[in-house]
């Protein structure tokens, strides 16, 4: 019998350790079915699925178009053209009076070759080519704004998560110290050290705590689905995002000169350098319209030959006669032609057309200059507010982790007075508070820090997300 209990204990405890190895999580950090991503891979994935990112493509693949057709004016126009004509029957009278009818049946063969240069057209070939090179340059700088609009937002959403992640850890270690104070309250309370009040006070206490666990990971859900959004990637894949040392963010320098700041960002900013190229090309449209005032001078050349396969004469009178003509090719090379011409076309009145279309782009140059005026003095704004709150941020950091400090040593002594039965429920509670808030204001100036520091760099134009 002892055997026999012996072996059934053994195969009991051999099928508990398999199913433990089986069921049981993962030794390493990692959630199983996450992907674990860094903020260097969340730009990356993002500059490939942006749409902004391939509309601006786009446009650069256009505007070098653009500049080719206008290369491509300066050079002359080149036309082939070719015609066969398998018959062709022309009747007439060869004697009116008699009524005596020719009829010719003819097979035709023609070949002609154009070409033509424009020598003159009131610059307009030539602004049209100098407003291109400005427009594709202008895209290109677009295209690389473009990127780095993807690469400041990412940051901004790849932080808020990491921030919202921080937010429910400290969440849920508030939760967990209420629910073990709570099982000291009981205990307490059935000893009769602590008041029944105390300990359904710690009740409504720890299920708000809970509460806001729920609370804060609602909103890390929702952080992570904005970061999905702007990773255009399937919302129902489960990813994570690597920790960033927060150690490193204190080292960021503290003094900043801003008229530096402000000269580096005119100077990088694409946005502007687009919209100035955008206001040169329209000054050079302006040219380009008030080219119809001139005249237009051509010069054209033309080569043209042909033959003759097959050609008869029939006339009523007389019988049917067939002309003997060489072969088609010695008729194509005997029979070539050519001319040259010199031609002028000059609109003297065009019902002040020219007059509208020159005003057009005056107007249109002038307020793209505008725009990037307005946009010059908004820079400037921008980098000094951002330079500000960068500022701001270091002084946050120090006044919270300050606050930190006195709220940890406050909470240890009220909680020392609190189990000894010296220090009420109220005192308890608000100094458990003030440590949860002081705790969550550390972690939000911190990651405030990198988000401004991700601000500053876009307002100057060096955003990069290492």
């Amino acid at each position: 019998m002892t055997i026999l209990l012996t072996r059934m204990f053994s195969v009991f405890f051999l099928a508990a350790v398999i199913l433990q190895l089986l069921f049981a999580p993962p030794v390493s950090g990692a959630v199983p079915g996450k992907k674990q991503l860094t903020l260097r891979e969340c730009v990356d994935i993002a500059l490939t699925n942006a749409s902004a990112i391939k509309k601006a493509e786009h446009a650069t693949r256009l505007a070098g178009s653009d500049l080719l057709k206008s290369y491509g004016q300066f050079l002359p126009k080149l036309s082939v053209s070719t015609g066969y004509t398998p018959v062709s029957l022309a009747r007439t009278y060869s004697d009116p009076s008699t009524g005596s009818v020719v009829k010719t049946k003819t097979e035709r063969v023609d070949l002609a070759l154009t070409t033509s240069l424009n020598l003159f057209n009131g610059f307009q070939d030539y602004a049209s080519l100098q407003a291109a090179v400005s427009r594709r340059e202008a895209a290109g700088l677009s295209l690389s704004r473009a990127r780095q609009i993807i690469m400041y937002d990412v940051t901004q959403a790849y932080y808020q998560v990491l921030l919202n992640r921080e937010l429910l850890k400290i969440a849920r270690e508030n939760f967990s110290s209420s629910q073990d104070q709570l099982q000291l309250t009981k205990r307490q309370y059935e000893i009769g050290i602590k008041p029944v009040t105390d300990y359904y006070q710690q009740q409504a206490e720890t299920a708000n705590d809970e509460l806001t666990v729920i609370k804060t990971e609602n909103e890390l859900r929702q952080s992570r689905l904005e970061l999905l959004r702007r990773l255009r990637i399937d919302p129902e894949e489960e990813i994570t995002v690597a920790e960033i040392p927060t150690d490193s963010l204190l080292k960021l320098p503290r003094n900043l000169d801003r008229d530096s700041l402000v000269s580096q960002g005119l100077a990088s900013r694409r946005d502007l350098q687009s919209s100035t190229l955008s206001a040169k090309a329209a000054k050079w449209e302006i040219t380009r319209a008030a080219a119809q005032r001139y005249p237009k001078l051509d010069l054209t050349f033309s080569l043209n030959t042909g033959g003759y396969p097959y050609y008869t004469t029939t006339a009523t009178d007389i019988p049917p006669s067939s002309y003997d003509y060489p072969p088609l090719s010695d008729q194509i090379s005997d029979l070539t032609g050519y001319s040259l011409s010199l031609s002028m076309n000059w609109s003297v009145f065009d019902g002040f057309l020219t007059r509208h279309n020159v005003e057009q782009a005056k107007i249109n140059y002038l307020n793209q200059s505008l725009d990037a005026a307005d946009l010059e003095h908004d820079i400037a704004i921008d980098i000094q507010l951002a330079a500000d709150s960068y500022g701001a941020a270091f002084t946050q950091i120090e006044t919270a982790r300050q606050g930190l400090r006195a709220a940890e040593k406050a909470f240890e002594t009220v909680k020392k007075k609190y189990d000894l039965g010296a220090a009420s429920f109220v005192e308890s509670n608000a100094a458990k508070a003030a440590l949860v808030s002081a705790r969550s204001e550390y972690s939000q100036a911190t990651y405030n820090l990198a988000l401004q520091k991700n601000i500053l760099d876009f307002a100057t134009g060096n955003i990069s997300p290492d």
